[in-house]
């Protein structure tokens, strides 16, 4: 819903009623992740898209018709349904779309939730999407310290709560399975949890001309940017404008004060460019302590045998020391600063999904096996 929120939120303070079709649930090569939304306006106007254009047309139906009637649907799309090739479905995945009317009445919350999104606030918002009638469409909003509204009973409400907090810390949006009044082993309920975390973090050390590549790369990826270096005649805003921010502080300070502040998490990805032991080895032996997605340190290999022997001496453990991607990036045959910051791009991204990192070309199988995010 993030991609369509300045439409919808313009529609529902208007007192309009729109159409949404949300995908909750996504399997093998499904061309859109959960939480990706489509509206279709009063006027007729489409926003969004749940697939990359191989079921709109057929959501923009829905849209309308759950405008007409009030009423919500689930639909499923893909090589299992035997409509699949009437709703143009080619893409070789299944989803599962829910399809609801959003108005002031039916998502009085959607104010608060929006304002939290332009805020950079954590917030969740959670959706009966199957279950029986008196539960069907309802909803939970929740951040951390607050709920609103409800999914039809406090007991089923605060059973969710936490289970949907944890997803919301860990950025994760997805499905909850419960039992009609909460209870854990239960399944007569699937719950939406749709997840509005505040962008992850990547921090890139060293103001250098590929840190510059790099904080633009990872601004496209939909990263928050922090340059950090000591020199503050390199580490300035107009060196790096595609930074969020621009920080001159000694990198192993900067980290573990932002670390002992809460402001770095799993989804926290570090690119340690600094090039220099000075920098290096105090900024690692703080980052490799951390529960962060990745650590990335550029250098030769020497460089890297280097590094890790002085890491080792100052008692960093072996296991410790194998979180280092280093050399950093994949191995595309980077020159420029530019193509270096897409290798090491790719390398993230690999890790993150659980990529090889192999031409596709050269692969069998569905092309995102683990699609269920």
């Amino acid at each position: 819903m993030r991609d369509v929120l300045d439409d919808l939120i313009g529609w529902w303070q208007a007192g309009e009623t729109v159409g949404m079709g949300t995908v909750v649930a996504t399997w093998r090569s499904a061309p859109r992740p959960a939480g990706a939304a489509m509206l279709v306006g009063p006027d007729g106007t489409a926003v969004g898209s749940v697939s990359g254009g191989c079921v709109e047309g057929a959501v923009y139906e829905e849209a309308k018709d759950v405008v007409d009637t009030g009423e919500v649907t689930l639909r499923r799309y893909g090589v299992s349904d035997d409509d699949a090739f009437a709703v143009g479905l080619t893409c070789g995945g299944i989803l599962d779309v829910f399809v609801e009317p959003v108005s002031r009445e039916s998502f009085p919350e959607l104010g608060e939730v929006a304002a939290s999104v332009g805020r950079h606030e954590p917030v969740a918002v959670v959706t009966c999407v199957t279950g029986p009638d008196d539960r069907l469409g309802r909803r939970l909003v929740l951040w951390p310290d607050r709920a609103s509204g409800s999914l039809g009973l406090q007991r089923l409400d605060d059973a969710v709560a936490a289970d949907a907090r944890g997803m919301l810390a860990a950025g994760r949006t997805g499905m909850l399975h419960v039992g009609r009044d909460g209870e854990r082993r239960g399944d007569e309920l699937a719950l939406f949890v749709n997840s509005f975390a505040p962008p992850a973090r990547m921090l890139v050390f060293g103001a250098i001309d590929f840190a510059a590549a790099v904080a633009r790369v990872g601004s496209f990826l939909g990263y928050r940017v922090t340059v950090c270096d000591a020199r503050p005649v390199f580490a300035t805003p107009r060196r790096f404008p595609e930074a969020d921010e621009v920080v001159v502080e000694w990198p192993h300070r900067y980290l573990r004060a932002e670390a002992d502040a809460g402001r770095i998490d799993e989804r926290t990805v570090l690119c340690v460019l600094t090039h220099d032991p000075k920098f290096d080895v105090p900024l690692l032996e703080v980052a490799l302590r951390l529960p962060v997605a990745y650590v990335g340190a550029m250098g030769s290999r020497r460089t890297h045998e280097e590094r890790r022997e002085r890491l080792s001496e100052a008692g960093l453990s072996a296991d410790e020391l194998d979180r280092m991607s280093s050399p950093i990036g994949l191995d595309l045959g980077a020159r420029t600063p530019e193509e270096t910051a897409v290798s090491i791009a790719a390398e993230i991204i690999a890790g993150r999904w659980g990529g090889s990192g192999e031409r596709l070309t050269g692969t069998e199988g569905p092309i995102h096996p683990t699609a269920e995010r």
